[in-house]
């Protein structure tokens, strides 16, 4: 059974024009370091259209490589074994990603309790209560990176989550859009 939350209009594709990345699980092993060189390569691919507008170039290179970076450091921390795919691609004023990885079925049941929070109130009052809750010693500080880019940077979300497979990780697709500004003609 596919499980759904976020945008299902976004659960549809990253578009037809897309760069595609696999991180492999191997000798290298992934670390926080490919995490950061993924999404400023993924940064620098989206911002080079704006390389005429100096403000334009920085402020695109610099949303979506926090928003790719949180994608990737989130599929990451939670996955099961295996690679991660990152999908992205960039049209007249968006820019849209797919992060595709396994996690275990334990992490995917918290996960979900945790999005069945955030997608169902206001970004911003949630971000406020999320950080006020970890200022006092009673909240995990779970959500908050995601919640900045929804309240601060207007990224939108989707994931799916996959039927089990043979060893129950179960699959797990990421998908986030921010608006980037429309190149001037």
């Amino acid at each position: 059974m596919t499980t759904l939350y976020g945008l299902e209009d976004l659960a549809i594709g990253t578009g037809e024009d897309v760069t595609r990345l696999r991180l492999f699980e191997g000798p290298l092993d992934l670390s926080w370091k490919h995490c950061a060189i993924t999404s400023d390569f993924v940064a620098e691919f989206a911002a080079l259209r704006y390389k005429t507008t100096r403000n334009l170039y920085k402020e695109v290179r610099h949303n979506v490589g926090y928003l790719t970076n949180e994608l990737i450091e989130n599929a990451m921390k939670f996955r099961a074994s295996g690679e991660i795919i990152v999908e992205a691609s960039i049209a007249a004023s968006a820019f849209r990603a797919k992060v595709s990885n396994f996690i275990d079925k334990d992490t995917a049941e918290q996960f979900q309790h945790l999005l069945s929070e955030i997608t169902t109130g206001d970004p911003s009052d949630l971000l406020i209560e999320r950080i006020e809750a970890n200022a006092t010693g009673s909240g995990s500080g779970s959500g908050l990176g995601l919640l900045t880019l929804m309240s601060d940077y207007g990224a939108h979300f989707a994931w799916v989550f996959g039927p089990g497979g043979q060893n129950s990780d179960i699959p797990l697709e990421t998908y986030a859009a921010i608006t980037v500004p429309e190149l001037s003609n």
